[in-house]
């Protein structure tokens, strides 16, 4: 019995959903959709706001997936340690638990690619 290798494709699936989430954020602060008021784009929850809307997109597509992944995980380590951490050490006590799991899951992205089905890995093909 030929074995199927699934785990490239659970790649691929996570980034589109990871991503698929976190470009709701951007829309969000950026777009005022879904629900939630639009930030100024001056502020910095609104450039926060267009880094989550270009970054999300790029990652749902699989564009470029290593150096967005790494910008956002970057973006994502920025929000914790200026926005949660003051408030306390513990993720789960400080809200930053998403900040964390974004943060850490961009970075897998920029080490192992974006996953079978992207546009990067359509681009190597040709």
């Amino acid at each position: 019995m030929k074995s199927i290798k699934v785990a490239p494709y659970l790649l691929s699936a996570l980034r589109v959903a990871a991503a698929f989430i976190f470009l709701m954020h951007g829309t969000q602060k950026v777009l005022g959709f879904p629900g939630g008021a639009r930030m100024p784009l001056t502020s910095l929850l609104g450039i926060a706001g267009v880094i989550e809307l270009i970054g999300g997109s790029l990652m749902l597509l699989g564009l470029f997936t290593r150096p967005v992944a790494f910008v956002l995980a970057g973006e994502m380590a920025v929000a914790y340690f200026r926005t949660h951490m003051p408030r306390g050490t513990w993720p789960i006590l400080n809200g930053g638990e998403l900040a964390v799991l974004f943060c850490f899951t961009w970075l897998y992205f920029s080490a192992a690619g974006p996953g079978p089905l992207s546009v990067d890995a359509l681009r190597k093909r040709v």
